[in-house]
C-alpha cells in the first residue's frame, strides 16, 4: 500500500507509532520543554533584574541576610546575646521560624537556577567550592529540620547543624554572590 501511494506521487504516510517507538524511546533528546522553562524563567526573572545571575546573586544574599537573623535569634533561645538582640523567647522563636521559612523560599530560586541553568561544572576551585557546598546544603537543612521534629538528640546537635547550615550559605555566598557583585556587577 505505502508503495502504490509512492509510485502514485502522493506524500507517504507517517510511520505508525506504537507505544515504544516515541522519539525518546529511540534515545532523541527532548530539550524543548526544559528550553520553555529556561526561556520562561529568564523573561519573569529579567522583568525585575537585569540578567538570571543578579537575580541569583541576589536572592542569595537574601538568604544569607536571612540565615544572620537565624543565628541571633538561635543564639538569643538558647540564652546567649541577651543586649544584642533584646527579644523575648517567644518572639525570638518566631522571628526564629519566619526567618527560616523565608531563607529557605530566597533560596528556591538559586537552586533552580544553579541545578537547571547552569548545572555541575568545576572550571576552577571557587566553582567546585560553590558546587560541592550546593550539594550538601539541604541536606543539612533537612538533618537539622528532622532534629527539631524528633526528640533525643544531645543538646548540642541542634546548634551544630543551624551553625553548619549558616556556615554553608555563608560559603555558597561568598563563592557565588560577593563574586558576582566584586567581579561583575554590582546591581539589580
Amino acid at each position: 500500500m505505502e508503495r502504490l501511494r509512492i509510485a502514485s506521487g502522493a506524500p507517504p504516510s507517517a510511520p505508525r507509532r506504537t507505544r515504544y517507538s516515541s522519539p525518546a524511546w529511540k534515545g532523541e533528546a527532548r530539550v524543548i520543554p526544559l528550553l520553555d522553562v529556561s526561556s520562561t524563567y529568564a523573561d519573569i526573572v529579567t522583568m525585575v533584574f537585569s540578567s538570571t545571575i543578579a537575580a541569583k546573586a541576589w536572592f542569595a544574599t537574601a538568604a544569607v541576610i536571612l540565615a544572620m537573623v537565624q543565628v541571633l535569634t538561635a543564639s538569643r533561645m538558647w540564652g546567649k546575646l541577651h543586649r544584642v538582640v533584646p527579644l523575648s523567647f517567644p518572639v525570638a522563636k518566631q522571628v526564629h521560624r519566619w526567618s527560616g521559612r523565608l531563607a529557605f523560599l530566597s533560596t528556591l530560586p538559586v537552586f533552580f537556577h544553579c541545578v537547571f541553568i547552569l548545572g555541575f561544572k568545576t572550571p576552577d576551585a571557587r566553582v567546585a567550592i560553590h558546587a560541592v557546598a550546593g550539594t550538601v546544603v539541604y541536606g543539612v537543612l533537612a538533618a537539622k529540620l528532622l532534629m527539631i521534629k524528633r526528640k533525643g538528640f544531645p543538646h548540642w546537635a541542634i546548634p551544630v547543624a543551624g551553625s553548619t547550615l549558616a556556615s554553608l550559605l555563608l560559603v555558597l555566598w561568598l563563592t557565588s554572590s560577593y563574586w558576582y557583585f566584586t567581579s561583575v556587577r554590582f546591581g539589580f
